[in-house]
């Protein structure tokens, strides 16, 4: 049986100047700094976006008359017809599919980056209904990853690169979103378990590459390809203390770090609690301090999220924080730790909806991080799955989608930020094949 779709009004809707969001603004107390001030002019920015916004879905338009003076009064007349935020997605579309044919210039700093573009835009594109593509292009894709796959196991990050984790990852999660047995065939599994043992430290941590730094990030990534890609066995000593140096790098904010005793951080926070989720041993963490700082880093005003405290929105962590909040969520809905509902929901879905829509969404397709920036692959992958997660994963009850029917995009797996059905797809085929030794 279908979900049922229950359709969210955006708080804009009313009245910005005297209502909630004009509550939510930011108070420096007297004590303007650097920090204060560049929030300050975020929320400005964003300000002009709402009423903007909040104008069209009004149909509100300047009409003037004159009354028996004959002096002219301006007013505001409404349309009946309520116009919500949409999703640009034909646009969006044609911006990720051009990046699949040919980049411009500006992209040789991402050289080593190019397993992460085919991700991105591979994601973006199966979030927004928009694959498959022709079997053509879909092996030229699978053909090129495997030119990026490294001889002694792991992906670089373009071809004849050393392999790294965090390219591996992308290479792998691009080619489980293709999901045929060619691409599923790239991947040379026994080199790729044994890429990940070299990389293994005795304290549990991985190295990013060979020589390279060590940090939370490591495991959750290594995680995530192992179990995608069925190469660890039960009895697999690949995450002996994983686990315990995952759970060192939570602070007393609640969040995570990316090494011990360093900041709390989205993206890392993400990736600790991924890893812990994927290796069941989430019990190592403090959770309620956890949820604590995940949804406090929700921008009251802007509707998304920030990355650490007292940093500014960013379009990207709607993946990061949303998707970490539905992680822990779903664990402790399991757990019966939490004493709510199955429609509860630990953040305001509705408001980042509306920031993704009306802040993030680029006019010439692709989206970013917030007005006034550039729109890239990484941001319109993040800002899809951080729109996926507000619609989908905090209510087993019913999908709260923000504005009409069309705003909908596929539900993304929170742990592996690939559709579900790639999830499927991976692990029926390689649950097929004997997992390989560990070397």
């Amino acid at each position: 049986m279908a979900a049922e779709i229950k359709h969210l009004v955006p708080r804009y809707a009313e009245n910005i100047e005297d209502g909630v969001l004009a509550a939510s603004r930011l108070i420096n107390d007297g004590i303007p700094t650097d920090t204060s001030y560049e929030q300050g002019n975020v929320e400005k920015e964003i300000e002009k976006m709402f009423l903007a916004a909040r104008a069209k879905y009004f149909g509100e338009m300047e009409k003037s008359s004159k009354d028996d003076s004959g002096s002219e009064e301006i007013f505001i007349e409404r349309s009946s017809n309520l116009a919500p935020p949409s999703l640009k997605r034909k646009r969006h579309v044609e911006f990720l599919t051009a990046g699949l044919r040919e980049l411009g210039v500006s992209y040789q700093c991402l050289d080593a980056s190019r397993t992460w573009i085919c991700y991105w835009i591979l994601h973006s594109l199966d979030l927004l209904d928009a694959l498959p593509l022709s079997s053509e292009l879909e092996t030229q894709i699978a053909n090129f990853l495997n030119r990026c796959q490294h001889p002694d196991g792991g992906f670089g990050g373009g071809p004849g690169q050393e392999p790294h984790l965090a390219s591996t990852y992308a290479a792998v999660n691009a080619l489980c979103i293709l999901g045929t047995k060619h691409s599923f065939d790239v991947i040379d599994r026994p080199k790729l378990l044994s890429f990940f043992f070299r990389m293994k430290q005795p304290d549990g941590s991985f190295t990013l590459h060979q020589n390279g730094e060590t940090d939370v990030r490591g495991i959750y990534l290594v995680a995530s390809a192992a179990v995608l890609s069925n190469i660890i066995s039960s009895c697999s000593k690949l995450f002996y203390l994983s686990p315990e140096w995952v759970a060192s790098c939570q602070t007393y904010e609640g969040g995570f770090a990316g090494r011990p005793g360093l900041e709390a951080h989205g993206g890392y926070t993400f990736c600790g609690l991924a890893a812990l989720c994927l290796l069941g041993k989430l019990h190592l963490c403090d959770t309620k301090l956890l949820l604590r700082w995940i949804a406090n880093r929700q921008m009251k005003f802007e509707g998304g999220f920030q990355g650490r405290t007292e940093k500014l929105v960013d379009g990207c962590y709607s993946f990061w924080q949303g998707g970490a909040i539905a992680l822990l969520q779903s664990a402790l809905q399991q757990q019966g730790d939490l004493g709510f509902p199955a429609d509860t929901w630990l953040f305001h879905s509705g408001a980042l909806q509306e920031y993704v829509l009306t802040c993030c969404q680029h006019m010439r397709g692709g989206l970013r991080d917030k007005p006034k920036k550039s729109r890239d692959f990484y941001h319109t992958c993040y800002c899809l799955s951080g729109l996926s997660i507000a619609q989908h994963n905090g209510s087993k009850l019913a999908l709260h989608i923000l504005g009409g029917d069309d705003n909908e995009v596929r539900p993304t797996h929170p742990t592996f930020n690939i559709c579900g059905n790639s999830v499927y797809r991976a692990l029926q085929y390689f649950k097929s094949l004997s997992i390989p030794d560990d070397p």
